[in-house]
């Protein structure tokens, strides 16, 4: 059985000036696998983790531990202290990344489509894919590393980008409560330098080395807007409710991440199915235990333990 990991606690509060769900989140969240799921996984379906299978019954019963303490939920004593650290400061970074980011994107989309040739089509398509797995790669690398390692005591980076990862694992519908700038100001932040750069050889580069690079170009283009929309991507997979018909379509067919196929990760402790742009790699990244693989080396060279920091803040009780 997987966790209702997506789901508000019965009873919990959503926090002040946020919305919560409807009462038929949770029956909504228990709906038959998506079609897309079992052909785009290649049966992955039937071999999810044994430990995600195994694991329904304990996590539910983690819900309520002895101390009366929330598990799960914006009332969970770790979740309230983690959502108060957000600063005004990180707003203003937020705005200002988003503003410039699809500035950026408008601009150099507009250039791509100037210097685009037919003969360019296959590469384009060849290209435009390669971001994508790439983009998948990359979020999983990120947020597994954001996951399981550092601490939100970190300076700059701490508070900024690892503090929203900890209160996710411990109020995961936190985010379908954040807005638009709230949930893409960090992904648009981390893709300015590339932006900005191929806004740059826009318009200094000579029209024929532009066109030779074009295909190039086209696969930096998509692996930018992947990495900007990974962590709306990722907010729809916690959302039950309200989303547009074309988004449950892409995710029922397996194009963007899934709701249920994201649900693996969040088993208790968080340490599978780290790739949150369309999850394409995480069952076979699963199969070669690449990250258990990168944990056992970083534990045995640095003697830190994976996600000590988040299980700190799990087991907060007051």
């Amino acid at each position: 059985m997987l966790p209702r990991a997506a789901a508000l606690a019965p009873g919990a509060s959503p926090g002040p000036g946020r919305h919560s769900p409807p009462a038929g989140l949770q029956e909504e969240a228990e709906e038959e696998p998506p079609r897309g799921w079992a052909m785009a996984s290649g049966g992955a379906a039937e071999s999810v983790p044994r430990r995600a299978e195994a694991a329904g019954p304990q996590a539910e019963a983690a819900e309520e531990p002895e101390g009366g303490s929330r598990r799960w939920g914006a009332q969970h004593a770790g979740a309230r202290e983690l959502a108060e650290l957000y600063s005004p400061g990180k707003r203003l970074q937020e705005w200002i990344s988003v503003i410039l980011c699809f500035s950026l994107i408008c601009f150099n989309f507009y250039n791509l489509l100037f210097y685009l040739r037919l003969e360019h089509t296959p590469s384009v398509i060849v290209g435009i894919f390669a971001g994508v797995i790439t983009a998948d790669f990359l979020s999983g690398l990120f947020h597994w590393g954001a996951d399981t390692w550092g601490s939100v005591e970190l300076p700059i980076v701490g508070k900024a980008f690892i503090r929203p990862f900890r209160e996710h694992h411990i109020d995961p519908t936190a985010i379908t409560r954040h807005d638009f700038i709230e949930t893409n100001g960090d992904n648009c932040f981390m893709t300015l330098v590339p932006l900005a750069n191929m806004a740059y050889k826009f318009v200094s580069f000579s029209p024929e080395a532009l066109y030779e690079t074009c295909p190039w170009e086209c696969y930096v283009f998509a692996l930018i807007i992947f990495i900007t929309m990974t962590n709306q991507i990722h907010k729809w997979s916690h959302t039950y409710f309200g989303l547009p018909r074309w988004v449950i379509f892409l995710q029922d067919w397996h194009v963007i991440l899934p709701r249920k196929h994201h649900r693996i990760h969040h088993v208790s402790p968080h340490e599978t199915y780290f790739c949150i742009t369309t999850g394409w790699l995480n069952y076979p990244l699963e199969k070669i235990r690449f990250w258990r693989c990168l944990e056992n080396i970083i534990q045995a060279v640095t003697g830190e333990k994976p996600r000590a920091d988040d299980m700190k803040w799990a087991q907060k009780i007051k």
